[in-house]
């Protein structure tokens, strides 16, 4: 919550500053600089609960602006949720030539047209951030949800109702999983972008969960 306020503030200040530099542009011309030192526009911030508005300079309302430059756990989530976004494409994968109930075969297709995508977002991500990080030796079947490949080999082996129940065991404890590192990554990263990845994991696979609980 304190990082999602501090983003509304860094989104206000910045609406501000471009309202101000745009005032600035269209008032006439009055002569030499402010009194300060700066000839850039003066930004209006916002003033807390019951305190006015004030003007500073941009270098103050650069300064600020929250940081939200990509921690440990920011590249630790993208790189961790990505392998295991690839699980899940696995798993549904395995669906067409297996399942016999229409609903599960309707369930893998959304699973997998909504987490293409995603992982396409977390490599760009990545991309955009520098590259991967070592994450030092770490086991990708330990992450929570993480089916393995003894449970794989079986689901590869099952046909008919049989598979349907086992996919549907194995996809929620998954997408279970998959909430659990969402959550933790609101609670110890520092990203925006990454944030808004884990909520849109949270919202759209603990509705997966709910719906294949069902089936």
């Amino acid at each position: 919550m304190i990082r999602r306020q501090r983003a509304v503030v860094a989104a206000a200040l910045s609406a501000v500053a471009v309202l101000a530099l745009g005032a600035c542009e269209s008032a006439p011309d009055q002569g030499a600089p402010r009194a300060g030192g700066s000839a850039g526009p003066a930004v209006v911030a916002p003033g807390k609960p019951g305190e006015p508005a004030r003007r500073i300079s941009p270098e103050e309302a650069a300064r600020l602006l929250p940081d939200e430059s990509p921690n440990g756990a920011d590249f630790r989530y993208v790189q961790m949720m990505t392998a295991h976004h690839r699980q899940a494409l696995t798993m549904t994968a395995l669906v067409p030539g297996r399942a016999s109930s229409p609903r599960v075969r309707k369930v893998a297709e959304r699973i997998a047209a909504a987490q293409r995508p995603e992982i396409d977002a977390m490599e760009g991500w990545l991309k955009n951030n520098g590259g991967p990080r070592e994450q030092g030796a770490h086991d990708h079947h330990s992450m929570p949800g993480m089916a393995t490949e003894a449970q794989l080999e079986e689901l590869r082996d099952a046909k008919g109702k049989a598979f349907d129940e086992l996919f549907l065991k194995l996809m929620i404890a998954h997408h279970e999983g998959a909430v659990t590192m969402a959550a933790e990554v609101l609670s110890e990263g520092n990203n925006v972008l990454v944030e808004e990845m884990a909520n849109d994991v949270i919202a759209q696979q603990t509705s997966e969960i709910d719906r294949m609980r069902s089936l």
